[in-house]
């Protein structure tokens, strides 16, 4: 008796439907990257579009506000910095980095966007990261991309001044930095004119190209067509290569190609990681 109704015990198991019932889903802890800067960083002419394309992994959305011309005050007044703070306080992300570069359009000579390296700079960048922090979101500061210009085979690292003022308002506020003038600086002086040139988005006219091989750059746009009766300069005019607006595509000293792009985004992904250890999960050397 008690065989026969173990073994009716045993059929009906076999004959009842295995469970269909899904294992939980665990719900993804997504981050997001937001870039804020000038045209070194957006697209067209900076490193940010191969960063976001090739550094970073599908667990954070990289989102790309840079834009060209903008200085560090002038990316405020329009409205820009409004922007990438709504991006900050999206729902739904584990953490929110936002990474702020600048420095090229705050020099002097570019109306409307230049601003005084002692006070309105470095008050501009405190606010980015005081404002940022209020999101609950990480800010991370940037010295600016270096220029590959030279005299006599040596770089003329112009924004220098300006990278130590990030460096100082990074100690000050206790933020992470990316050191890229220092980075960019010491491999464009390794490589020098000529190598260093391959990053630009175009290549260069003749007339650049041999000044290239005396190791001391001249004007960008010499040997360039120019309008009827434009004149010449002798050396670059920074505050006319770098236009308020997306950069052209053209051979200059300040704008990164596709083989720029992808060099400097490794360099800022090698140092990001080394700032920014949080990050290292949402990043690919």
């Amino acid at each position: 008796m008690i065989a026969a109704l173990t073994a009716a015990l045993t059929l009906a198991a076999a004959q009842t439907p295995a469970s269909t019932e899904a294992p939980a889903v665990q719900p993804i802890r997504a981050s997001k990257i937001i870039l804020v800067g000038d045209s070194t960083t957006a697209v067209v002419g900076g490193w940010g579009p191969s960063f976001c394309a090739y550094h970073v992994t599908s667990f954070a959305a990289c989102v790309n506000l840079a834009r060209g011309g903008r200085s560090s005050g002038s990316y405020i007044a329009e409205g820009s910095w409004d922007l990438a703070l709504s991006e900050m306080s999206t729902p739904g992300f584990a953490a929110t980095y936002v990474l702020i570069q600048f420095g090229h359009n705050d020099q002097p000579g570019k109306p409307g966007r230049s601003t005084d390296l002692a006070t309105e700079f470095p008050a501009n960048l405190k606010r980015y990261v005081a404002e940022t922090q209020a999101r609950g979101a990480t800010p991370i500061l940037l010295t600016p991309l270096v220029r590959r210009q030279f005299v006599d085979g040596r770089l003329q690292n112009d924004l220098e001044p300006w990278a130590e003022a990030v460096r100082t308002v990074a100690r000050e506020t206790n933020t992470p930095v990316v050191d890229l003038n220092r980075a960019s600086a010491e491999t464009v002086q390794a490589l020098g004119p000529v190598k260093s040139a391959r990053f630009a988005q175009a290549a260069p006219s003749p007339e650049v190209a041999a000044a290239l091989l005396t190791g001391t750059t001249i004007a960008s746009s010499t040997g360039v067509p120019a309008a009827p009766g434009a004149p010449t300069p002798a050396t670059q005019n920074n505050a006319t290569v770098e236009p308020l607006g997306q950069a052209r595509v053209s051979f200059d000293y300040t704008h990164v190609g596709r083989e720029g792009a992808d060099f400097f985004s490794a360099l800022v992904t090698r140092d990001l990681i080394e700032a920014a250890p949080p990050m290292r999960r949402l990043l690919i050397p």
